[in-house]
């Protein structure tokens, strides 16, 4: 069994930063992709960045310049560094993780959400 559990929101003023993280555990072999998903309401879901093994990045055009994916593969763990906030980054961050577990099986799991508010 897998779990993701996901930590790190909270409320800033914006032009604050928040740093959000998102740990495996489980029976995991590798990990092939991990990324961050947020949902606001009354917005569509939408994919905020998303990395790779291979250690590709890609980032949305309203986060890009301010927000950085990474990871630490040693602790199944990636991360979200948040700088420069703003009023509209407001919203529930999802992450997500694909790999495969030990037992030849490919997983792919959602964290559980953690809340960012940016107030003005």
């Amino acid at each position: 069994q897998v779990q993701l559990v996901e930590s790190g929101g909270g409320l800033v003023q914006a032009g604050g930063s928040l740093r959000l993280s998102c740990t495996a555990s489980g029976n995991i072999a590798s990990i092939h992709a991990m990324g961050w998903h947020r949902q606001a309401p009354d917005r569509p879901r939408e994919t905020v960045a998303s990395t790779t093994s291979g250690d590709s990045t890609n980032y949305s055009d309203s986060v890009k310049g301010r927000f950085t994916i990474s990871r630490e593969p040693a602790k199944n763990t990636v991360y979200l560094q948040m700088n420069n906030l703003k009023p509209e980054d407001t919203a529930v961050y999802y992450c997500y993780q694909r790999g495969l577990l030990h037992t030849g099986v490919d997983f792919g799991l959602w964290g559980q959400g953690t809340r960012v508010t940016v107030s003005s």
